[in-house]
């Protein structure tokens, strides 16, 4: 299992949602987050200065198993790409493991349905 954390445009959000769900990933949970980094640019925009560190952000945080990491990692590049400063980042990170609450179970098989792989 991998854990995969985006940072995204809040404006993505919904091409990444869709994007996400049509690899078949089934669950996320997300957050409105702000940061700060080096690469700034300044933007005009009907007349007023817009710094691009300033853009409103999400976090996306995604539990998946190894067979699923590389499409859900293509799934957000594509839907969140711009071409412009301030696209965001990916992380993935090992997860150890995973316990249902309601059930009890463990493991990958926590993560969906059982069916699916």
């Amino acid at each position: 299992m991998k854990k995969i954390e985006a940072i995204i445009r809040k404006t993505k959000f919904d091409e990444v949602k869709e994007a996400l769900i049509a690899a078949d990933i089934e669950w996320f949970s997300y957050a409105e987050v702000r940061g700060v980094g080096t690469d700034h640019e300044e933007r005009i925009y009907r007349g007023i200065i817009y710094d691009t560190s300033y853009i409103e952000r999400y976090l996306l945080s995604i539990v998946v198993r190894d067979v699923n990491v590389e499409k859900a990692v293509e799934a957000i590049k594509k839907a969140a790409h711009t071409g412009e400063v301030g696209d965001g980042r990916i992380f993935i990170y090992p997860a150890e493991d995973a316990i249902s609450i309601r059930t009890g179970k463990r493991g990958d098989a926590t993560l969906y349905n059982s069916d699916k792989k």
